[in-house]
């Protein structure tokens, strides 16, 4: 069981979306903490190229029936690279096992309570700040084939159990409600979500911690790489790595010492966590991210438009718009090399065709500058957040691409349990984002 203190000491490690999120409720639960980030700043992994939208809905969850659902490359917008070892063949038959309407609807039901709690936390955090990060309201998702519109039905299913609220369109009516989609060639509709926003990831994670700087009770090691975790039965710590150009010290020196330690370092979290002997199943993604100059005003779009089977979201940011997808699901051992210039052409080219696909004359592509980033997903589409391993251990990762949001639904969690409150999440979701759910 999680160590129960009522003001605690805790190491958040990560300075992304994640470990902000997490650092702002610890602090909100009345605990001090001490974010340890290997970037100069915060905001500058994984979370930099984030492609907008807040939280996820059925049709942009990754697992289910429109996922992976084409064994084509690139069909569903994710290239598979070859000479996959065992492990990711199994990864990919795990996140198979959810195609199947019921598994997916039993899934998704589990995430629903943590969309909702994060869509709260945000709330509370934007009225209580003021807070102003682009935010954008309305998305469109668009489905091309007859046949890509009937493996959508169960998450359209989905969306009228839980009353999300949506509108269901045909081709003409998209084309009529955003202006900037061409009726030809034609495609099968779409599904508006008036109320559901896009934002700038970033920009919010980098807002939460000037308002932790003034608030206090948060420190940031901004620049320090994690490079071991311990944990006994008092306190936990965290060996940092020394900075470059410092002169070699004791051991000592660079040791801090808490009375908890949550890892929501993304794909960084991986090492760390097997060397305290937790391995868990989580699988990198390589996203992609265009920002491309708007080439003719009169074809941009004025809400957000989402490929709904290739998951590629394009998003209007002032004069720019943010195309954001192609992911390249590599061998787990190939995620700190660099991918290679056809993958990353290829990746790159399903970006701008889905933009000439929906958006016509939009963006001008060849001016775009490109971002790729790592991703963790998880075999069953569900984050991995909870007590892990050790009473002062706790996780918070494999959030996947779809919604960053979830960021601020897991952190609350996080902080209920290492203050050892009762969530307010069901006790089926707590027990479905838990690592223990994978054994050891």
């Amino acid at each position: 069981m999680p160590v129960n203190c009522t003001h605690m000491d805790v190491i958040v490690i990560g300075g992304g979306i994640v470990g902000v999120a997490t650092a702002y409720q610890l602090r909100a639960a009345g605990h001090r903490v001490c974010v340890v980030e290997r970037h100069a700043t915060v905001a500058q992994g994984a979370t930099y190229g984030h492609g907008g939208t807040v939280l996820p809905t059925p049709l942009d969850v990754w697992f289910g029936p429109t996922f992976m659902a084409h064994r084509q490359d690139a069909k569903n917008g994710v290239i598979r690279k070859t000479g996959f070892n065992g492990a990711a063949r199994d990864f990919i038959r795990q996140l198979n096992t959810l195609q199947e309407p019921d598994a997916f609807a039993r899934q998704y039901s589990r995430l629903r309570p943590l969309v909702e709690s994060a869509r709260d936390a945000m709330a509370d955090m934007e009225a209580r700040f003021g807070l102003e990060f682009e935010q954008s309201t309305g998305q469109l998702y668009l489905v091309r084939t007859a046949q890509e519109w009937e493996r959508a039905q169960s998450a359209l299913d989905l969306l009228r159990r839980f009353e999300v609220p949506h509108h269901v369109l045909s081709a003409a009516e998209c084309a009529a409600l955003e202006h900037s989609v061409p009726t030809e060639p034609a495609f099968a509709g779409g599904v508006l979500f008036e109320t559901e926003r896009t934002a700038n990831c970033p920009l919010f994670a980098k807002l939460i911690k000037q308002t932790l700087d003034a608030q206090g009770g948060v420190q940031f090691q901004l620049g320090r790489e994690v490079a071991a975790i311990r944990v006994d039965g008092e306190r936990a710590a965290v060996e940092l790595v020394p900075r470059v150009g410092e002169p070699l010290r004791s051991r000592e020196v660079d040791v801090i010492s808490a009375d908890a330690v949550v890892v929501a370092a993304g794909v960084g979290s991986l090492p760390l966590l097997e060397r305290l002997g937790l391995h868990l199943p989580l699988h990198p993604l390589r996203l992609h991210t265009l920002v491309a100059p708007i080439a003719h005003e009169e074809c941009a779009p004025h809400i957000t438009v989402i490929d709904a089977v290739k998951r590629i979201t394009v998003t209007r940011n002032n004069h720019r718009l943010r195309i954001a997808g192609g992911a390249v699901l590599q061998a787990i051992g190939q995620t700190d090399k660099p991918l290679g210039e056809p993958l990353t052409k290829e990746a790159l080219a399903l970006l701008g065709q889905a933009t000439h696909d929906w958006i016509p004359g939009a963006a001008k592509i060849s001016a775009a500058m490109p971002w790729e980033g790592v991703k963790l997903l998880s075999p069953d589409g569900l984050p991995v957040v909870g007590n892990a391993l050790h009473p002062r251990l706790f996780v918070n990762l494999g959030h996947g691409p779809a919604g960053w949001g979830l960021a601020c639904g897991s952190a609350r969690l996080v902080a209920d349990l290492v203050s050892g409150t009762v969530p307010d999440l069901p006790p089926d979701t707590v027990a479905a984002l838990g690592a223990e759910r994978f054994g050891r």
